[in-house]
């Protein structure tokens, strides 16, 4: 059994009423759970406002914006809204940045030719805000005239890059106090971005993971073979990364999402956290032990469904804490 114990965590997911933040929030809080993760997607519900609302609701609740596109705001936006959120609750803010998806970007009129370089110049200039610096910067996507934060934060937050190829992870451990890894990243991938990422010290690698926790095991893995299908019908690095993706592929593709119910067990605790209790709390330790510092569990999408979550979220940490 792993000898640390991660940040647990729930995420808000992009489907639920912006105003069920209140309600799981303060119900995250009541139980214990260290961190509650809001999800910005477009065109769906704002990280800003819900973590906003999600601080000012609880005392202790720590509260991560997962993620900001780079170019979404203006840096110096960002760098504000950061800011003020991190006053609001000193200790309290976790601030992802990443790339956004491509596609949405374009809708916006704000997709850029180097998505590399933008997260690069954003988060470079956002750091420098946060850190009190009067900052003048003329990059390809940023720039800046002596611009100050009136006040900087006085406790600093950590901005994790959320990032998944190669060379955005090696850029997040230059430049980055972190990473926000989408669910789907099993053990053998959290410890691989953290390899990537040059292994700084001081590192923080937040981890999203899907939640299922049913007593009868088969009975979880038939509910989530549709998700899992879908991490295998478009691969991301994280799924390609586990252990027996070539194994799971081959049969994904002869027989189908009927082929994944029956997937070995063992190969389920490094997809997410999805089974038993016991079975989701040895997927945690597994993330755990590869290096994460922060794991947040995915609900399902219905109020309905995301309200059970939360129960079962409870339940975890509490069997975590023994």
């Amino acid at each position: 059994m792993t000898l640390r114990t991660p940040s647990l965590g729930m995420c808000f997911d992009r489907s639920l009423p912006s105003a069920a933040v209140v309600e799981f929030a303060e119900g995250l809080e009541a139980g214990g759970v260290e961190q509650l993760w809001v999800i910005e997607d477009c065109f769906f519900t704002a990280g800003i406002s819900l973590a906003a609302t999600a601080l000012a609701r609880t005392d202790q609740l720590q509260v991560g914006l997962g993620i900001l596109p780079a170019v979404a705001r203006n840096a110096a936006v960002t760098a504000m809204e950061i800011a003020t959120l991190a006053e609001l609750a000193p200790g309290r803010l976790l601030a992802g940045i990443g790339h956004g998806v491509q596609d949405w970007m374009e809708q916006m009129g704000a997709r850029t030719p180097s998505p590399l370089t933008t997260l690069d110049e954003v988060i470079t200039t956002v750091r420098r805000l946060l850190q009190g610096e009067t900052v003048t910067f003329d990059g390809s996507e940023v720039t800046m005239r002596d611009v100050t934060l009136v006040p900087a934060p006085t406790q600093i937050p950590p901005v994790l890059a959320g990032v998944r190829g190669s060379k955005s992870l090696a850029l997040a451990g230059r430049i980055a106090d972190g990473v926000v890894l989408a669910e789907g990243s099993g053990p053998a991938y959290v410890r691989q971005s953290i390899e990537r990422a040059g292994s700084p010290d001081g590192f923080r690698t937040s981890v999203f993971s899907a939640l299922c926790l049913i007593p009868n095991r088969k009975l979880a893995h038939l509910a989530m073979s549709p998700f899992v299908a879908g991490l295998l019908s478009q691969p991301e690095a994280g799924i390609q990364a586990h252990p027996h993706y070539d194994e799971m592929l081959e049969r994904f593709t002869a027989d189908g999402s009927e082929a994944i119910v029956d997937f070995p067990d063992e190969w389920w605790v490094d997809i997410g956290a999805i089974g038993t209790l016991d079975d989701v709390v040895t997927h945690i330790e597994a993330l755990t032990d590869a290096g994460a510092d922060d794991v947040s569990l995915f609900p399902g999408p219905t109020l309905d469904l995301a309200r059970d979550s939360l129960q079962s979220v409870i339940k975890i940490h509490q069997a975590l804490a023994v």
